[in-house]
């Protein structure tokens, strides 16, 4: 029976006091005072009307605290939720517009609704289906991305990075917005190296306002934020876009819920170690998914973890969930009363706060290390790069393409397991005889051990393995097979090992399985593999098994 508090997790949380709420206030100010600026910026960069950018700010950030597993995550916009966005909208509607928004809420009402089902039904581990090298070329190719879309805003050039190739020339500059761009870069910067809590990204917008309206920016030809409405958002169902148009997004639908929730466990991981308790990945799945639901719902885009807001939330002393409440009612007196403030900021301190928060994934060494850790997923990991660079604006593809490429590699070495011949070395310990130029293990004795399941990639590949042994070796009378490793067998796996079994004694010669894991050998006595026999002999240890098998053949001594 389920337990109310599985339906509603925030009963869990503990009772508001006068000293927690105390704290978790400074906190969850701390985090709403730079949720708000990085809100705005971050809807520019998903091409949505900026008000939206607060709106994915509100009520997000409750639900996910309210239905999430790990609590105490800042959700709301993030760069790279948004550029994926700008990607999956590029030629489909025209930024800003009615039909753009529509879309928008329509990416986050389809992937919150995927993320939630997917919670429901207990599916956390297709995290598992992008690794660590996919995601970090992945991440580094968008960081580009996302900058290079914010050069024309920041520096006051028209036209993109693209246009300027083409016409092989820059255009001119703006003066101001170049000032504004750059100075507000260098001084987000300075506020980042001196003192990371510190709320700079709204401090440098503010000022930027006040110096804008002072200096006339916006009537020298100067782009600024502009009105923005103000109010709590209404309620928002988007129009139904034809079935061909959704289509189109299911592909996009899909890499955002993937890349979104991978946003979120960088950071679940890190709240739950510091707790000390282990990650409920479905109950974020379900958090999350909610959490875009209200975002589509208000009129806004998909929204996910922010890893700097959540690290700035731990820092800042955050304990519960209480401190992302504190934030919700921050931005909600932002929305009510305070958005007059952002009137004036240039749209180049927009762009600035943009690009200076994804300069962080640019790290270059990272590709080093996994070159040197694999050389395989170094080349799937510049496959990625190099893909998602080419497809933009359909950067997308990148992901999938290192998706793809990652499973062809699994399946190839499930297919293509390590099998060796083994042979004693003078550590004590069994290891391969070929690489380490080692003696049998007996005379006439073949000694393998597979280090994989026994399952239908790996059966045919154990039984080629002997049958090529024992072609070679034609003298052969034992064969014997270290299973240790082997923690699983298959339908598939039982038959090739019945067939091998059958061979073997119907040829005089002797099988010895050494350490069969409790699970595999269950599964050959239930179907009657393991019969009593002279010649199947099974041994739980390596020390026994060579002890048997040198009484009989006058093999090396074993020593422990």
């Amino acid at each position: 029976m389920l337990r109310l508090e599985s339906i509603f997790p925030f009963l869990n949380w503990p009772r508001p006091t006068g000293t927690l709420l105390r704290g978790e206030a400074i906190a969850g100010l701390t985090v709403g005072l730079m949720a708000i600026p990085q809100g705005v910026a971050y809807a520019a960069l998903a091409g949505m009307p900026l008000v939206t950018g607060v709106y994915a700010s509100l009520l997000p950030t409750l639900v996910a605290a309210l239905w999430g597993g790990s609590v105490r995550l800042s959700v709301g916009p993030t760069a790279l939720t948004c550029l994926l966005v700008t990607a999956s909208l590029t030629g489909l509607a025209q930024p800003g517009s009615a039909q753009w928004v529509d879309l928008a809420v329509w990416l986050a009402l389809l992937s919150g609704a995927l993320q939630v089902g997917l919670g429901l039904v207990r599916a956390g581990w297709l995290l598992n289906l992008v690794n660590s090298p996919v995601l970090t070329a992945f991440t580094q190719a968008a960081a580009l991305l996302i900058i290079s879309s914010q050069l024309p805003a920041m520096l006051g050039l028209a036209g993109s990075v693209s246009s300027w190739a083409q016409a092989g020339a820059l255009p001119p500059l703006h003066a101001g917005t170049l000032a504004f761009g750059l100075g507000s870069l260098a001084a987000l910067w300075l506020a980042r190296r001196l003192r990371p809590s510190f709320p700079g990204v709204l401090l440098v917008m503010v000022g930027a306002g006040a110096l804008s309206y002072l200096a006339g920016f916006k009537a020298s030809g100067g782009a600024v934020v502009g009105d923005l409405p103000g109010g709590v958002p209404g309620f928002h169902l988007p129009g139904w876009p034809g079935w061909d148009t959704l289509g189109t997004l299911l592909v996009p639908v899909a890499v955002i819920s993937l890349v979104s929730f991978i946003e979120t466990a960088a950071s679940a991981k890190l709240d739950n170690a510091d707790q000390h308790r282990g990650w409920d990945q479905n109950q974020d799945l379900i958090g999350q998914g909610l959490a875009k639901l209200a975002s589509g719902l208000s009129g806004a885009f998909p929204t996910s973890s922010s890893f700097s807001r959540s690290a700035l939330n731990l820092y800042a002393g955050a304990k519960t969930g209480w401190a992302n409440v504190m934030a919700v009612v921050l931005v909600l007196v932002t929305l009510l009363w305070l958005l007059p403030l952002l009137h004036h900021v240039p749209q180049a301190v927009l762009a600035a706060v943009v690009a200076l928060t994804v300069l962080g994934l640019v790290k270059p060494a990272a590709f080093i290390r996994i070159w040197r850790t694999s050389r395989v997923e170094a080349a799937i990991a510049a496959a990625t790069f190099g893909v998602t660079l080419l497809t933009a604006p359909r950067m997308y593809w990148g992901i999938l393409t290192g998706v793809l490429l990652t499973l062809s590699h699994f399946l190839y070495v499930r297919l293509h397991p390590r099998i060796i011949e083994v042979g004693l070395h003078a550590d004590g310990r069994l290891r391969d005889r070929h690489l380490w130029k080692l003696p049998p293990v007996a005379p006439h004795t073949c000694a393998l051990r597979m280090d994989a399941e026994l399952d239908f990639g790996s059966a045919s590949a154990l039984e080629n393995a002997i049958t090529t042994y024992l072609v070679d070796h034609p003298d052969t009378r034992n064969v014997m097979l270290f299973a240790q490793p082997i923690n699983r067998i298959d339908a598939t796996g039982v038959e090739v090992f019945g067939r091998l079994r059958t061979t073997l004694i119907s040829q005089g010669r002797t099988l010895y399985m050494v350490g069969l894991k409790l699970p595999v050998e269950t599964t050959l006595r239930r179907v009657g593999e393991l019969p009593d026999h002279p010649q199947l002999r099974r041994h739980a240890t390596e020390a026994e098994a060579l002890a048997d098998v040198a009484g009989r053949e006058g093999g090396i001594e074993y020593h422990i």
